[in-house]
């Protein structure tokens, strides 16, 4: 089966299974986020308080943890959860937000990395690059420039931090450590809209929901997203008819038409 057939299956298991991904998110993205997961068939919850993530990550299939507004309690309870998910063996995805902006979310990203067994780092090429303490050229949390081979980015952050790291930017890029994968699905309008690159990981937890092979689910979440921008771009007029439009894709979009429209390049 190639690759995008399998990622088409992976879009149906959800549908099928509806599986819950529990997100401890930021204030910006929360309702995009929760949007997200119910346009493509998964449920929700976004549950921070550390008196209940222990209990509610209990009962989720994937646990996504997103550093946009970071606050030390947030922080607590993002340990408190992922270690839970850890020992019940469900996947965590990190989303180290702006990690080269601030010493703070640096250190709250190695934190986590260090203290959580993290499945999938999905994150830009500054946030990579802060990661692995390399220069980085963010303004905020934007990213401000790429590196010169992301490719080989996705990798050293997948070795250095035991994890599948998915890379996204104009090309995407996926790694495990040993394969590299390009995913050349989206669309500039993706990068207009507030929280894009939270959706791609809030995606990430529902297709590692339901698939084991970390790399394979991130590919679907991203090559997902990519195929459903590219369709929404088409008849929107800016970016706000665009993200009212992805929605819409995300609910509609067949699994046979996700696979025909899915454009991978393997790397390694």
């Amino acid at each position: 089966m190639e690759l995008g057939e399998r990622c088409a299956a992976i879009l149906a298991q959800i549908r099928q299974r509806r599986p819950l991904v529990h997100h401890i998110t930021n204030i910006v993205v929360a309702n995009d986020n929760a949007n997200t997961m119910l346009a493509l068939g998964a449920l929700p919850v976004m549950a921070c308080a550390r008196e209940e993530v222990e209990e509610m990550v209990a009962g989720a299939e994937a646990l996504v943890l997103n550093l946009g507004t970071p606050t030390e309690g947030i922080i607590e309870s993002a340990l408190l959860a992922g270690k839970r998910a850890n020992a019940l063996g469900i996947p965590v995805i990190l989303d180290p937000v702006g990690a080269g902006a601030t010493r703070f979310r640096k250190r709250a990203s190695l934190l986590l990395l260090e203290r959580v067994r993290v499945t999938i780092v999905r994150g830009n090429a500054a946030e990579a690059c802060a990661l692995l303490g390399r220069p980085s050229r963010e303004r905020g949390v934007e990213s401000r420039g790429e590196v010169e081979d992301r490719a080989l980015l996705a990798r050293e952050v997948a070795l250095k931090f035991g994890v599948t790291a998915a890379i996204t930017g104009a090309v995407d890029y996926v790694s495990d450590g040993e394969r590299v994968v390009a995913v050349h699905n989206g669309h500039p309008l993706l990068t207009r809209v507030t929280g894009t690159g939270c959706m791609a990981t809030s995606l990430c937890g529902a297709f590692a929901a339901v698939e084991s092979d970390a790399l394979l689910a991130s590919l679907g979440a991203l090559g997902f997203l990519g195929v459903c921008a590219e369709r929404a771009a088409f008849d929107s007029q800016g970016p706000g008819s665009f993200r009212m439009r992805l929605f819409d894709v995300m609910y509609s979009l067949s699994e046979d038409d996700f696979a025909r429209s899915l454009s991978f390049e393997v790397l390694q």
